[in-house]
Protein backbone atom coordinates (compact mmCIF):
# COMPACT_ATOMS: atom_id res chain seq x y z
CA UNK A 1 0.00 0.00 0.00
CA UNK A 2 1.13 3.56 -0.72
CA UNK A 3 -0.26 6.80 0.72
CA UNK A 4 0.39 9.94 -1.31
CA UNK A 5 -0.47 13.47 -0.21
CA UNK A 6 -1.33 16.44 -2.36
CA UNK A 7 -0.78 20.01 -1.18
CA UNK A 8 -4.42 20.66 -0.18
CA UNK A 9 -4.14 19.23 3.36
CA UNK A 10 -0.74 17.60 4.06
CA UNK A 11 -1.33 17.66 7.84
CA UNK A 12 -4.34 15.36 7.55
CA UNK A 13 -2.39 13.01 5.27
CA UNK A 14 0.46 12.86 7.82
CA UNK A 15 -2.01 12.06 10.61
CA UNK A 16 -3.60 9.28 8.55
CA UNK A 17 -0.17 7.81 7.82
CA UNK A 18 0.72 8.03 11.52
CA UNK A 19 -2.49 6.22 12.49
CA UNK A 20 -1.64 3.44 10.03
CA UNK A 21 2.03 3.24 10.96
CA UNK A 22 3.08 3.94 7.37
CA UNK A 23 5.34 6.57 5.80
CA UNK A 24 3.94 8.85 3.13
CA UNK A 25 5.14 7.98 -0.36
CA UNK A 26 7.87 10.29 -1.61
CA UNK A 27 6.36 12.58 -4.23
CA UNK A 28 7.17 15.98 -5.66
CA UNK A 29 4.00 18.05 -5.97
CA UNK A 30 4.45 21.72 -6.79
CA UNK A 31 3.26 24.56 -9.00
CA UNK A 32 5.07 26.25 -11.87
CA UNK A 33 5.17 30.07 -11.93
CA UNK A 34 2.36 30.08 -14.53
CA UNK A 35 0.08 28.13 -12.17
CA UNK A 36 0.43 24.69 -13.79
CA UNK A 37 0.70 21.69 -11.44
CA UNK A 38 3.67 19.33 -11.64
CA UNK A 39 3.82 15.90 -10.03
CA UNK A 40 6.57 13.29 -9.90
CA UNK A 41 6.28 10.10 -7.83
CA UNK A 42 9.78 9.55 -6.48
CA UNK A 43 9.59 5.86 -5.60
CA UNK A 44 8.27 2.75 -7.31
CA UNK A 45 4.53 2.14 -6.99
CA UNK A 46 4.28 -0.67 -9.54
CA UNK A 47 1.59 -3.14 -8.44
CA UNK A 48 0.79 -1.11 -5.30
CA UNK A 49 -2.60 -0.19 -3.86
CA UNK A 50 -2.35 3.62 -4.01
CA UNK A 51 -4.40 6.08 -1.90
CA UNK A 52 -4.16 9.77 -2.83
CA UNK A 53 -5.24 12.12 -0.01
CA UNK A 54 -6.53 15.39 -1.45
CA UNK A 55 -9.67 17.25 -0.34
CA UNK A 56 -10.84 19.58 -3.12
CA UNK A 57 -11.32 22.55 -0.80
CA UNK A 58 -10.41 26.17 -1.68
CA UNK A 59 -8.61 26.98 -3.86
CA UNK A 60 -10.99 24.42 -5.34
CA UNK A 61 -10.00 24.55 -9.00
CA UNK A 62 -6.29 24.29 -8.22
CA UNK A 63 -6.72 21.41 -5.77
CA UNK A 64 -9.02 19.53 -8.13
CA UNK A 65 -6.64 19.92 -11.07
CA UNK A 66 -3.70 18.89 -8.86
CA UNK A 67 -5.59 15.75 -7.88
CA UNK A 68 -6.25 14.89 -11.53
CA UNK A 69 -2.57 15.41 -12.40
CA UNK A 70 -1.53 13.23 -9.45
CA UNK A 71 -3.90 10.47 -10.57
CA UNK A 72 -2.47 10.60 -14.08
CA UNK A 73 1.11 10.44 -12.77
CA UNK A 74 0.23 7.45 -10.58
CA UNK A 75 -1.73 5.66 -13.32
CA UNK A 76 1.25 5.84 -15.67
CA UNK A 77 3.42 4.18 -12.99
CA UNK A 78 1.41 0.89 -13.17
CA UNK A 79 -0.27 0.61 -9.75
CA UNK A 80 -2.77 -2.13 -8.94
CA UNK A 81 -5.51 0.32 -7.91
CA UNK A 82 -5.96 4.06 -7.32
CA UNK A 83 -8.28 5.37 -4.60
CA UNK A 84 -8.95 9.11 -4.35
CA UNK A 85 -9.35 9.98 -0.65
CA UNK A 86 -11.43 13.17 -0.75
CA UNK A 87 -12.61 14.04 2.79
CA UNK A 88 -14.20 17.16 1.28
CA UNK A 89 -15.74 16.89 -2.20
CA UNK A 90 -15.69 20.28 -3.90
CA UNK A 91 -18.53 21.34 -6.22
CA UNK A 92 -20.92 19.08 -4.26
CA UNK A 93 -23.48 21.90 -4.01
CA UNK A 94 -23.84 22.01 -7.81
CA UNK A 95 -25.64 18.67 -7.90
CA UNK A 96 -28.78 19.50 -9.96
CA UNK A 97 -30.25 21.92 -12.49
CA UNK A 98 -32.14 24.38 -10.31
CA UNK A 99 -32.07 27.12 -12.97
CA UNK A 100 -32.11 27.13 -16.78
CA UNK A 101 -28.78 26.59 -18.56
CA UNK A 102 -26.63 25.77 -15.52
CA UNK A 103 -24.16 22.88 -15.17
CA UNK A 104 -24.28 19.87 -12.87
CA UNK A 105 -20.66 20.30 -11.88
CA UNK A 106 -20.52 17.59 -9.24
CA UNK A 107 -21.32 15.08 -12.01
CA UNK A 108 -18.62 16.65 -14.21
CA UNK A 109 -16.08 16.20 -11.40
CA UNK A 110 -17.09 12.54 -11.08
CA UNK A 111 -16.54 12.10 -14.83
CA UNK A 112 -13.12 13.81 -14.65
CA UNK A 113 -11.95 11.60 -11.78
CA UNK A 114 -13.02 8.44 -13.59
CA UNK A 115 -11.45 9.57 -16.88
CA UNK A 116 -8.17 10.38 -15.11
CA UNK A 117 -7.95 6.81 -13.85
CA UNK A 118 -9.45 6.71 -10.34
CA UNK A 119 -10.73 3.21 -9.46
CA UNK A 120 -12.44 4.10 -6.18
CA UNK A 121 -13.42 7.17 -4.17
CA UNK A 122 -13.39 7.55 -0.38
CA UNK A 123 -15.22 10.65 0.80
CA UNK A 124 -17.13 12.00 3.80
CA UNK A 125 -20.40 13.84 4.40
CA UNK A 126 -21.34 14.73 0.84
CA UNK A 127 -23.63 17.74 0.53
CA UNK A 128 -26.06 15.44 -1.29
CA UNK A 129 -25.77 11.68 -0.81
CA UNK A 130 -27.06 11.00 -4.32
CA UNK A 131 -23.74 12.28 -5.71
CA UNK A 132 -22.54 8.70 -5.16
CA UNK A 133 -24.77 7.80 -8.10
CA UNK A 134 -22.84 10.15 -10.39
CA UNK A 135 -19.94 7.66 -10.36
CA UNK A 136 -19.60 4.42 -12.31
CA UNK A 137 -16.93 3.30 -9.82
CA UNK A 138 -17.30 2.36 -6.11
CA UNK A 139 -17.77 5.24 -3.65
CA UNK A 140 -17.33 4.79 0.10
CA UNK A 141 -19.25 7.55 1.90
CA UNK A 142 -18.23 8.04 5.53
CA UNK A 143 -20.00 10.12 8.20
CA UNK A 144 -18.32 12.37 10.76
CA UNK A 145 -21.41 12.56 12.99
CA UNK A 146 -20.31 9.86 15.52
CA UNK A 147 -16.86 11.48 15.83
CA UNK A 148 -18.32 14.94 16.42
CA UNK A 149 -21.02 13.69 18.80
CA UNK A 150 -18.43 12.02 21.02
CA UNK A 151 -16.65 15.37 21.42
CA UNK A 152 -19.94 17.21 21.94
CA UNK A 153 -20.98 14.93 24.79
CA UNK A 154 -17.61 15.20 26.50
CA UNK A 155 -16.99 18.94 26.18
CA UNK A 156 -20.09 20.95 25.26
CA UNK A 157 -23.46 19.98 26.71
CA UNK A 158 -23.77 18.01 29.93
CA UNK A 159 -27.58 18.11 30.28
CA UNK A 160 -28.98 16.30 27.25
CA UNK A 161 -32.54 16.73 28.58
CA UNK A 162 -32.28 20.47 27.98
CA UNK A 163 -30.75 20.17 24.51
CA UNK A 164 -32.49 20.72 21.16
CA UNK A 165 -30.84 19.91 17.82
CA UNK A 166 -31.63 22.52 15.17
CA UNK A 167 -31.32 22.42 11.40
CA UNK A 168 -30.50 25.96 10.20
CA UNK A 169 -32.48 25.35 7.00
CA UNK A 170 -35.07 22.94 5.60
CA UNK A 171 -32.52 21.13 3.43
CA UNK A 172 -30.45 20.02 6.42
CA UNK A 173 -33.27 18.26 8.30
CA UNK A 174 -32.05 14.73 7.50
CA UNK A 175 -28.56 15.52 8.81
CA UNK A 176 -29.98 17.17 11.94
CA UNK A 177 -32.25 14.17 12.52
CA UNK A 178 -29.15 11.95 12.63
CA UNK A 179 -27.70 14.07 15.45
CA UNK A 180 -31.03 14.17 17.29
CA UNK A 181 -31.41 10.37 17.11
CA UNK A 182 -27.90 9.75 18.43
CA UNK A 183 -28.21 12.35 21.20
CA UNK A 184 -31.82 11.44 22.03
CA UNK A 185 -33.07 15.03 21.76
CA UNK A 186 -35.89 16.97 20.14
CA UNK A 187 -35.52 18.53 16.69
CA UNK A 188 -36.27 22.09 15.53
CA UNK A 189 -35.88 23.86 12.19
CA UNK A 190 -35.08 27.44 11.20
CA UNK A 191 -36.78 28.66 8.03
CA UNK A 192 -34.58 30.86 5.86
CA UNK A 193 -34.52 32.72 2.57
CA UNK A 194 -31.21 33.00 0.71
CA UNK A 195 -30.59 36.54 -0.58
CA UNK A 196 -27.18 35.90 -2.18
CA UNK A 197 -24.26 33.47 -1.98
CA UNK A 198 -23.14 35.06 1.31
CA UNK A 199 -26.34 36.68 2.70
CA UNK A 200 -29.24 34.83 4.35
CA UNK A 201 -32.49 35.97 5.93
CA UNK A 202 -33.65 33.60 8.69
CA UNK A 203 -37.16 34.46 9.81
CA UNK A 204 -38.95 31.66 11.70
CA UNK A 205 -38.38 28.71 14.04
CA UNK A 206 -40.35 25.47 13.79
CA UNK A 207 -40.17 23.83 17.21
CA UNK A 208 -39.66 24.89 20.84
CA UNK A 209 -36.28 26.34 21.84
CA UNK A 210 -37.44 28.57 24.73
CA UNK A 211 -34.91 28.20 27.59
CA UNK A 212 -33.14 25.35 25.79
CA UNK A 213 -29.51 24.78 24.91
CA UNK A 214 -29.33 24.59 21.12
CA UNK A 215 -27.02 22.63 18.85
CA UNK A 216 -27.21 23.76 15.22
CA UNK A 217 -25.83 21.22 12.75
CA UNK A 218 -24.97 21.41 9.06
CA UNK A 219 -22.79 19.59 6.56
CA UNK A 220 -20.59 22.63 5.90
CA UNK A 221 -20.20 26.36 6.42
CA UNK A 222 -18.13 28.77 4.39
CA UNK A 223 -19.20 32.36 5.01
CA UNK A 224 -21.14 31.54 8.20
CA UNK A 225 -24.22 33.36 6.89
CA UNK A 226 -26.74 30.57 7.45
CA UNK A 227 -25.47 29.61 10.92
CA UNK A 228 -25.17 33.16 12.25
CA UNK A 229 -28.55 34.30 10.87
CA UNK A 230 -30.20 31.22 12.37
CA UNK A 231 -28.47 31.85 15.72
CA UNK A 232 -29.93 35.37 15.89
CA UNK A 233 -33.45 34.06 15.30
CA UNK A 234 -32.98 31.29 17.87
CA UNK A 235 -31.82 33.85 20.44
CA UNK A 236 -34.92 35.95 19.73
CA UNK A 237 -37.03 32.85 20.39
CA UNK A 238 -35.49 32.37 23.83
CA UNK A 239 -32.64 29.89 23.27
CA UNK A 240 -30.29 29.78 26.27
CA UNK A 241 -26.91 28.69 24.88
CA UNK A 242 -26.13 28.13 21.21
CA UNK A 243 -23.51 25.79 19.78
CA UNK A 244 -22.91 24.64 16.22
CA UNK A 245 -21.37 21.56 14.62
CA UNK A 246 -20.48 21.17 10.95
CA UNK A 247 -18.66 18.41 9.12
CA UNK A 248 -16.62 20.74 6.91
CA UNK A 249 -15.47 24.08 8.31
CA UNK A 250 -14.50 25.76 5.02
CA UNK A 251 -14.17 29.03 6.91
CA UNK A 252 -13.09 32.32 5.38
CA UNK A 253 -12.31 35.55 7.22
CA UNK A 254 -15.88 36.80 6.81
CA UNK A 255 -17.11 33.68 8.62
CA UNK A 256 -14.70 34.22 11.52
CA UNK A 257 -15.84 37.84 11.88
CA UNK A 258 -19.50 36.79 11.82
CA UNK A 259 -18.89 34.08 14.43
CA UNK A 260 -17.21 36.61 16.73
CA UNK A 261 -20.30 38.85 16.55
CA UNK A 262 -22.91 36.08 16.80
CA UNK A 263 -24.58 34.31 19.75
CA UNK A 264 -22.78 31.06 18.83
CA UNK A 265 -20.49 30.11 21.71
CA UNK A 266 -18.47 27.38 19.97
CA UNK A 267 -18.31 25.89 16.47
CA UNK A 268 -17.20 22.26 16.20
CA UNK A 269 -15.73 20.98 12.91
CA UNK A 270 -13.83 18.00 11.62
CA UNK A 271 -10.35 18.55 10.18
CA UNK A 272 -11.45 17.53 6.67
CA UNK A 273 -10.15 20.90 5.41
CA UNK A 274 -7.22 23.01 6.66
CA UNK A 275 -9.24 26.22 7.11
CA UNK A 276 -11.28 24.85 10.05
CA UNK A 277 -9.77 27.10 12.71
CA UNK A 278 -10.53 30.30 14.67
CA UNK A 279 -10.99 31.70 18.17
CA UNK A 280 -14.42 30.08 18.58
CA UNK A 281 -13.66 26.94 16.57
CA UNK A 282 -12.85 23.47 17.91
CA UNK A 283 -11.57 20.78 15.56
CA UNK A 284 -11.82 17.00 15.91
CA UNK A 285 -9.57 14.77 13.81
CA UNK A 286 -11.09 12.34 11.32
CA UNK A 287 -7.67 10.76 10.63
CA UNK A 288 -8.49 7.62 12.69
CA UNK A 289 -11.78 7.15 10.80
CA UNK A 290 -10.11 7.53 7.40
CA UNK A 291 -7.23 5.29 8.45
CA UNK A 292 -9.65 2.49 9.38
CA UNK A 293 -11.52 2.89 6.10
CA UNK A 294 -8.29 2.82 4.05
CA UNK A 295 -7.08 -0.29 5.90
CA UNK A 296 -10.38 -2.10 5.31
CA UNK A 297 -10.47 -1.15 1.64
CA UNK A 298 -6.88 -2.34 1.18
CA UNK A 299 -7.60 -5.63 2.95
CA UNK A 300 -10.87 -6.12 1.02
CA UNK A 301 -12.90 -6.28 4.25
CA UNK A 302 -16.23 -4.64 4.99
CA UNK A 303 -16.44 -0.91 5.70
CA UNK A 304 -20.19 -0.97 6.33
CA UNK A 305 -19.87 -0.41 10.08
CA UNK A 306 -17.95 2.81 9.38
CA UNK A 307 -20.99 4.24 7.58
CA UNK A 308 -23.32 3.67 10.54
CA UNK A 309 -24.79 6.69 12.29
Amino acid sequence: MKLISGTAHPELAKNIAKEMGLPLCEAQVNTFPDGESFVQIQESIRGEDVFIVQPTCPPTNHNLMELLVMVDAVRRASPERITAVMPFYGYARQDRKDKPRVPITSKLVANLLTAAGVNRVLTMDLHAAQIQGFFEIPVDHLHSVPVLVKHLKANYVKDMDNLVVVSPDIGGVKNAKSYANILGTELAIVAKQRISATEVNAHAVIGDVQGKDVLMVDDMTESGGTLCAAAEVLKQHGAARIFAAVSHGVLNEKARTRLANSPIERLLCSDSVPMAYGDQVDTVSIAPLLARAISNIHNNTSVTHLFDL
